[in-house]
C-alpha cells in the first residue's frame, strides 16, 4: 500500500456516526504510530504519513470524495491499486470487516465517487459493517450517532481495523484478506 483514505464527512456534527467509520480507524492508526493529521488544502483533506505510506482523510463530503484521493494519486503518482480504503458498510452487521482489492460501490456514495474520479474499480477496500438499520431510514442510520452497545464496542473495533491495516504495510493482501474475512466463517460455525 501506498495510501490508505478513510472515508467520512467532515464537521463536528458527523465526527461520531456511522458513516465516519473510515475517518475513526485512521484516527486510530495514527495514533498507533505517534503521527497527527494536519489540513493540506492541494488535497482538500488532512494528510499525513507513515513511512512511506500516505493516509488521507477528505475533507470533501462523502459523496465528493474521489475529488480529493485523485489529487493526492495525482501529486505523488500513486496508481489505484496501491490505494487501500476504509468505509463503512450497511450490508455487515456492526462490526464485521471484509477486505477486497477492488470491488463495486455497493450503493455506497463514497465509493461511487471514487471509481467516478479514479475510472476504476481497481482499488483495495476494507469496509466495516454498520449494519442495516430496522427502525429508521438508511440516512437517518449513517449519518446517525452508536447505540450505547456500538459505543462500547468502537474502541476494539477500531483498534483491530488499524492492526489489520498496520499488516498491509509489510504483508501481501491476500493473506491479510484471508485473516479480516476468516472471521465470520468462524462466528458462523460456532453458531450453527
Amino acid at each position: 500500500m501506498l495510501a490508505v483514505v478513510g472515508l467520512g464527512n467532515p464537521g463536528k456534527q458527523y465526527e461520531m456516526t456511522r458513516h465516519n467509520m473510515g475517518f475513526l480507524v485512521l484516527e486510530t492508526l495514527a495514533q498507533m504510530y505517534g503521527v497527527e493529521f494536519r489540513n493540506d488544502s492541494r488535497f482538500e483533506g488532512w494528510r499525513t504519513k507513515v513511512g512511506g505510506v500516505e493516509l488521507l482523510l477528505p475533507a470533501t463530503y462523502m459523496n465528493e470524495s474521489g475529488r480529493a484521493v485523485q489529487k493526492l494519486l495525482r501529486y505523488f503518482q500513486i496508481i489505484p491499486g496501491k490505494v487501500l480504503v476504509v468505509v463503512d458498510d450497511m450490508d455487515l452487521p456492526f462490526g464485521q470487516m471484509r477486505l477486497k482489492a477492488f470491488g463495486g460501490s455497493g450503493g455506497h456514495n463514497g465509493l461511487k465517487s471514487l471509481e467516478l474520479h479514479l475510472g476504476t474499480k481497481h482499488f483495495a477496500r476494507l469496509r466495516i459493517g454498520i449494519g442495516r438499520p430496522d427502525y429508521a431510514s438508511q440516512v437517518d442510520h449513517v449519518l446517525g450517532g452508536f447505540s450505547k452497545d456500538e459505543l462500547l464496542a468502537l474502541p476494539a473495533l477500531r483498534d483491530q481495523a488499524a492492526s489489520y491495516i498496520k499488516r498491509l504495510f509489510k504483508e501481501d493482501l491476500a493473506r491479510v484478506a484471508n485473516d479480516v474475512n476468516g472471521v465470520k466463517l468462524k462466528e458462523d460455525k460456532e453458531n450453527v
